[in-house]
């Protein structure tokens, strides 16, 4: 059978499911790890912790790197209504890339914000130089139930691309240009 719930049993009561075997959860190694540690800690420890699958960072290590956790804004419109989300979004050029290259638009920040539940994160991208490693940062944010408040208030060190997301003021909802600004 497949995993039940948050436990991970199968309908078969000796037989449990973890990682990619479960249809709806994240495929990725580290989750999987996770899932396992845990789940011999609650068979043989005495631990009664399960898996969190949900706000579970992740990114692609492409050339240009990509990270999210939480929703994509498509999930988030299916699992909320477009009408109840605002999404921050911008385009900016590094300041380490942008003066050397003169590149325009070299990343991306997009940050989903529930409008009715104090604007909380439910869903953050980042395209850019270090997605994994500054995704991997903000996921506690969402686990914790952060707000797009919490992110303002933020003191971003500068210069550092992971900054963006204590100036995002731009929505998709305004019209506004959310092009290239420098960080």
């Amino acid at each position: 059978g497949r995993g039940v719930g948050g436990t991970e049993q199968s309908s078969v009561a000796h037989i449990y499911g973890i990682g990619d075997v479960l249809h709806g959860y994240p495929e990725l190694t580290p989750v999987a790890v996770q899932a396992g540690i845990l789940l011999a800690r609650r068979l043989f420890g005495g631990q009664t912790k399960a898996m969190d699958y949900a706000n579970v960072p992740t990114a692609v290590f492409t050339p240009l790197e990509y990270g999210c956790v939480g929703l994509s804004e498509e999930d988030a419109n299916a699992k909320y209504g477009a009408d109840k989300l605002e999404v921050y979004l911008t385009e900016y050029a590094a300041l380490e890339h942008a003066l050397p290259h003169r590149a325009e638009g070299a990343g991306f920040a997009k940050v989903l914000c529930l409008k009715e539940d104090s604007e909380r994160i439910v869903g953050m991208h980042y395209l850019g130089w270090g997605a994994g490693d500054i995704i991997q940062g903000f996921a506690i944010g969402l686990k914790l139930r952060a707000t797009k408040a919490d992110l303002d208030g933020l003191v971003g060190i500068h210069p550092t691309v992971a900054e963006i997301f204590t100036t995002l003021t731009v929505t998709r909802a305004s019209g506004q240009d959310f092009g290239a600004a420098g960080c």
